[in-house]
Formats: C-alpha cells, sequence, structure tokens
C-alpha cells in the first residue's frame, strides 16, 4: 500500500480549485493531478456549484488552424513559449499563468475570449506531441500556429490576409442588437 503524502493532495486539491476556476474539464483534471476522479468530481460540484460537463475533449487540430481560433491560439502559444523560456516555469504551472496572461491581455484590451482553458491545455499537448507548430508570417513577421505538413515558406498568416466573411456574424449581432435597443426606445 503506497501512502499519500499530505502536502501532495493539498498542492493537487489546490491545482485543481485553480484549473476549476479556469474552466478545465475532468479530462483534464485527471491528466494533471493524481486525485481521484470521484475527488475530482466533489471538488468541482463545490468550486462551480453545478455538475461538470460530460463528453470528450476535442481532439481534432482543425479547430485551431480556422481564422479567429488560430489567432488566439497563436497569442496563447506565444505567451507561453515566451513564459517558459524567460521563467522558471515549466508544465501545468506555465499553462496556467500563460492562460491568465491571455486572459489579462483580452481584458485589457475588450476582445472576446475565445480560447477556453481546456482548448489552451489540448493546444499545449499538440504542440507537444508535434501535431502543431509555428510558423512565421511573411508580412508581419509574427508565429502563428500551422500544421506541421503544410508548406510554410510563403506563409501569411490571418491578420495579414483576412478572409472576406471573417467577423461579419458578430457584426450583423451588433447591429442587430443596436436596432433592437433603438426600436425599444
Amino acid at each position: 500500500m503506497s501512502k499519500k503524502s499530505l502536502l501532495t493532495e493539498m498542492r493537487d486539491t489546490q491545482l485543481a480549485i485553480e484549473m476549476i476556476e479556469l474552466g478545465a474539464r475532468p479530462q483534464v483534471l485527471e491528466s494533471e493531478t493524481s486525485l481521484s476522479r470521484e475527488r475530482l468530481l466533489k471538488l468541482y460540484k463545490e468550486v462551480k456549484g453545478v455538475s461538470p460537463p460530460k463528453g470528450m475533449l476535442p481532439f481534432s487540430t482543425d479547430w485551431f488552424l480556422t481564422w479567429l481560433p488560430n489567432v488566439h491560439s497563436s497569442l496563447f502559444i506565444n505567451i507561453h513559449r515566451y513564459l517558459v523560456k524567460n521563467s522558471e516555469c515549466s508544465g501545468i504551472e506555465a499553462i496556467l499563468k500563460s492562460y491568465r496572461l491571455y486572459q489579462e491581455y483580452l481584458h485589457s484590451n475588450q476582445i472576446e475570449e475565445v480560447l477556453s482553458f481546456t482548448r489552451a491545455w489540448t493546444l499545449h499537448r499538440f504542440f507537444e506531441s508535434r501535431m502543431l507548430e509555428t510558423a512565421v508570417c511573411s508580412c508581419c513577421g509574427g508565429n502563428f500556429v500551422v500544421h506541421p505538413d503544410d508548406l510554410h515558406s510563403h506563409y501569411v498568416c490571418g491578420l495579414c490576409n483576412v478572409p472576406a466573411r471573417a467577423g461579419k456574424t458578430r457584426k450583423a449581432k451588433a447591429e442587430a442588437e443596436a436596432q433592437a435597443i433603438l426600436a425599444a426606445a
């Protein structure tokens, strides 16, 4: 019978609480802590006040390559790389800090959050397994998430070459909300 350290259990509990507060799914919690599934489910209910979402984690690199998710994924992965390179931070601690910096940047610039914590964690795993990588944009010089099997010699990012329909639905939604406000007044 192996002995569990109270300190280790306390650290895992605190780590799980931090991840739950950021929106981590149970599978992420199980992967990053040594706490039992039952304990994590109880903790999730206690922290969030509701049962955790059910279902499988996303397992497709395609989501990270579409226009808006690519911009947000690229921002997150660049923050993460900078943090790991310039601090003594690594592993889940680096993901947590990177995600908080990502959120802070978005909130300070009043930008809607697109990348959930679970997706950010998944993105990091895709980079570790070399299912995704970054390429330098030939226009702006930024590093953007790309598929490793694509050609990248003259890569142009989604910010330098915005797709024709990018942002159209959000603009239409905002216009509809503005019209609804005017009609109510």
